[in-house]
C-alpha cells in the first residue's frame, strides 16, 4: 500500500511505498528543534517532488531538506557517501498515527 504525504503548502509531494513500521525520535539539536519523527526507507522506494532547499551543517554528510515556500522539513538525504537508505519526516504522511508505530529513541546529542 502506497502512502503519500506533502508539506503544508502542498509544494512538495512525497511518495512511499508503505506506512513506517516505525520512526526515529532523534535528540540531535536540529531533529529536537524541529520535532521530526522520521522514517528510514532506501532511497530507491521514496519520490519527492516538487522544489526543496537542503540545509547542510556539522560533518557534512547528510542534506536536510525543506520546502523554500512554508517551511516544513520534508527529508534528508546523504551527501556522497552512500548510507542506503534516506530519512523521511513521518509527520508529514497522510494519515500518519505516531501511536501505531514503534517510536525508537535515537541519542545523537553528541
Amino acid at each position: 500500500m502506497s502512502v503519500h504525504g506533502s508539506c503544508h503548502c502542498g509544494n512538495v509531494q512525497i511518495d512511499l511505498p508503505s506506512q513506517p513500521e516505525w520512526v526515529a525520535d532523534c535528540n540531535c539539536s536540529l531533529c529536537r528543534r524541529l520535532a521530526w519523527r522520521v522514517a528510514y526507507f532506501p532511497p530507491e522506494q521514496v519520490r519527492i517532488s516538487g522544489e526543496t532547499k537542503a540545509y547542510v551543517w556539522g560533518d557534512r554528510m547528510i542534506g536536510i531538506h525543506h520546502c523554500p515556500t512554508c517551511g516544513c522539513g520534508t527529508h534528508w538525504e546523504t551527501l556522497g557517501e552512500d548510507f542506503g537508505k534516506m530519512g523521511v519526516n513521518a509527520r508529514l504522511l497522510d494519515g500518519f498515527d505516531e501511536g501505531a508505530v514503534e517510536v525508537r529513541k535515537f541519542d545523537n546529542a553528541d
